[in-house]
């Protein structure tokens, strides 16, 4: 393969970033579960209610009727996470959940044959030569990734190759860390169709994936210019002086073990040509999605099945050993599990707050906050909740069913457009991942490029305030047009 070839310590680093730690999964479900008897408990607080609806589902402001104090039982409190199958949620909630078992299967089995490496490893060679087309470059192709596939954690894989990729080329670890780890995140971020953002978020909402697609389109472009002017400024300034560079000294002992190899193989010349194909063929799926509204409700299961199918193909295509195709779609499922867990728990939210009658209440004490006050502080206040989750619950997936089942109807109630609300929560849910030290994606990243997170966030906080602030620009321009 025509690439930098990884020293062999560092390819055992490249671990399945798809499966969810232990302390991880701990957190968000100790998390989840304390929110679940909270909610619970509010119910021996908080007055049933209820209001009149129009026949769009949409709440009628003056319509609510005060009730009585009736505590929930406990015992429907702990089994709510199994109860809620039984519920009108439960398909919505199982197709979620196959989807995303589907997805982390055939992203398992893009990363273990090798798909996505030697597409990024291939087009970076072709400009092996010009330092900055090849940052800009490589920070679209990663932030394309994650806007339109929603990925994240399987493309920090990559992060080893990538660093000594940039080596080579007379850069540093940091800018590796910028066009791979950044980019990726702040790409899942800057969603235009991804599935486990905006698609999910749709789906609750009620309105196509597509809709509003095209100030997405433009928020991701701004975000990649903020990113890209951000790269670019340090790899003047590293020109200038490589002992500016932040991981100078590191690099120094990085460099003597560098090895290269200009050899590519039949086999990867197969590989990127089946792998430019499916990626192609997703891409048009997703397109025909946004274009065709009779089938945008469908969006998740399409998705579906189109990634299984082109996965399957591919795998059949590139895999000497026909079985492991098999072997690593399952295993990528399989790590996918403990988030399943997570959206049942989640979910069980909204069903003790229904059955306690008290959803209502809430919403009514909400509205009245918020009823008169300008939509572009509803907005910002929707975005901070967001934000404030983010601290605790790092699965979109998770937050998404947990919130966007009460935000949506106090929004609509605000007039304020689902539409707004998918790109706010969108804009809240990710850029964070790479700042946070609760992030275990993040830590792990910098410790496989030897990295301090407090280095790290001495290089990144100033384009995270820009693009915080860009943000909630970009928000108030949405409310001051009625997106």
């Amino acid at each position: 393969m025509a690439a930098v070839v990884v020293r062999e310590n560092e390819k055992k680093e490249q671990k399945s970033f798809s499966n969810i730690s232990l302390k991880s999964f701990l957190t968000v479900v100790s998390v989840l579960f304390t929110i679940l008897i909270f909610c619970g408990a509010l119910s021996y607080f908080v007055p049933q209610g209820s209001f009149l609806r129009d026949q769009n589902g949409v709440i009628i402001t003056d319509s609510y009727t005060k009730g009585e104090i009736k505590g929930i039982s406990p015992w429907r409190v702990i089994t709510a996470p199994f109860r809620v199958f039984a519920t009108e949620d439960a398909v919505t909630i199982i197709m979620i959940s196959v989807f995303l078992l589907i997805m982390s299967g055939v992203f398992n089995l893009l990363e273990k044959t090798g798909g996505i490496r030697i597409f990024i490893a291939r087009i970076m060679n072709r400009l092996r030569e010009k330092q900055g087309p090849v940052v800009c470059v490589t920070v679209l192709i990663f932030m394309l990734f994650g806007s339109l596939f929603g990925m994240f954690e399987e493309l920090v894989t990559l992060l080893p190759i990538i660093v000594m990729f940039m080596l080579s080329m007379n850069m540093d670890t940091m800018m590796g860390l910028g066009t791979c780890l950044l980019a990726s995140c702040f790409g899942f971020t800057a969603a235009i169709t991804n599935p486990f953002s905006v698609g999910l978020a749709a789906q609750y909402a009620g309105v196509s994936a597509s809709s509003g697609v095209w100030l997405r389109v433009v928020f991701f472009g701004l975000v990649y210019f903020a990113v890209c002017v951000f790269l670019m400024a340090y790899l003047n300034k590293i020109e200038k002086n490589p002992k500016a560079s932040l991981s100078y000294e590191s690099d120094l002992k990085k460099r003597e073990s560098l090895n290269e190899s200009n050899e590519e193989t039949t086999h990867d010349k197969r590989l990127f040509k089946v792998y430019c194909a499916f990626f192609a063929a997703q891409a048009a799926v997703l397109l025909i999605i946004a274009t065709v509204r009779q089938i945008s409700s469908l969006a998740i299961p399409i998705l579906a099945a189109s990634f299984l199918i082109g996965g399957i193909v591919c795998g059949l295509l590139v895999c000497e050993k026909k079985k492991n195709i098999l072997k690593y779609i399952l295993n990528g499922a399989a790590s996918m599990l403990p988030a399943v867990l997570m959206i049942a728990i989640a979910s069980s939210v909204k069903l003790v707050m229904t059955e306690s009658g008290i959803i209502d209440t809430i919403m009514y004490y909400v509205l009245s906050l918020l009823v008169g006050k300008s939509k572009f502080l509803a907005v910002v206040l929707i975005y901070f909740l967001i934000l404030f989750l983010q601290l605790f619950i790092g699965s979109a997936s998770a937050k998404i069913v947990l919130v966007m089942p009460i935000i949506v109807p106090i929004a609509l109630a605000l007039g304020i457009s689902p539409t707004l609300v998918i790109f706010t929560y969108c804009m809240a849910d990710g850029f964070t991942d790479v700042i946070m030290p609760t992030n275990p994606v993040l830590l792990i990243g910098l410790s496989m490029a030897n990295v301090s997170y407090f280095k790290w966030v001495k290089w990144t906080w100033k384009l995270q305030i820009t693009v915080f602030l860009m943000s909630l620009l970009v928000l108030l321009f949405g409310v001051g047009i009625g997106y």
